[in-house]
């Protein structure tokens, strides 16, 4: 009866044990999806863009006529202002399709004064491409149609990447997911490990039996080696009295009568 409850309370806690592990095991992978998940949909300002892998945005608020265009990507090249908070301003270059040129109509008009509505800037949204040296030289040539004077700065091969970066912002690339797939695994990890406390909690994880059977084996072992060493101890405290009293029997025996 001792052993069958010693059995019973060594197994739930062994059941315990499991839980809690399976437990943090899928704490860990539930979080390290959702880091990766936001890392993913993370979307960041063009200024803090530091590889072409970043999908990116710049909030535009005047856009150039296209002063280059990509034939065979369909697209063509613009330069946009991003204007800040405290006013200040920074030019760049974008990429769009050429079907998607009325989107920025209302901003390019407003740009060149064909109207005096002023339109909400737009977000546009897109991955770093690097500026070819053809593209870099229309730029330079063109800068001029775009910028006031008063703003201008004599821009060249030397002091292009300074003021207008070595990237421009391509909007017809579609955001790439390529964390999906390790997300999914992630999550595919943590079913299996609820499944596994389901499994635990009705008695039917065999992990449970082999760590059981494991630590029942151990404690006997224990258990057996203890009452050895007791009964070596109960033999050797017999011989000792043994001993002692023959000892005394015999010095009785050596006494003068």
């Amino acid at each position: 009866m001792a052993k069958s409850k010693r059995k019973k309370k060594l197994r739930f806690i062994i059941k315990i044990i499991l839980c809690l592990t399976y437990l943090l095991i899928g704490f860990i992978l539930v979080f390290c999806a959702y880091e990766l998940y936001e890392n993913d949909q993370k979307i960041i300002s063009w200024a803090e863009v530091e590889n072409t892998k970043q999908y990116s945005y710049i909030e535009i608020s005047q856009m150039s006529e296209a002063f280059a265009v990509i034939k065979k990507d369909q697209k063509q090249i613009h330069f946009v202002i991003e204007q800040e908070r405290d006013k200040s301003w920074h030019t760049y270059l974008v990429a769009i399709k050429k079907s998607d040129y009325e989107k920025y109509r209302s901003i390019i008009d407003y740009t060149y004064e064909r109207t005096k509505e002023k339109p909400k800037s737009l977000k546009i949204y897109g991955y770093p491409v690097k500026i070819s040296n053809n593209i870099k030289l229309l730029a330079i040539k063109n800068i001029k149609n775009f910028v006031p004077i008063e703003n201008q700065v004599v821009l060249t091969k030397n002091n292009f990447e300074k003021y207008l970066t070595d990237t421009y912002l391509d909007t017809t690339q579609p955001k790439n997911h390529n964390l999906n797939y390790i997300i999914i695994t992630l999550l595919l990890m943590t079913f299996v490990l609820f499944i596994l406390i389901i499994f635990t909690i009705l008695d039917k994880d065999k992990i449970v039996d082999e760590v059981d059977s494991l630590l029942e084996k151990e404690i006997d072992e224990t258990n057996k080696k203890k009452k050895k060493k007791k009964s070596y101890k109960g033999k050797l405290s017999n011989n000792k009295r043994k001993s002692s009293n023959s000892k005394h029997l015999k010095d009785s025996n050596d006494d003068p009568v």
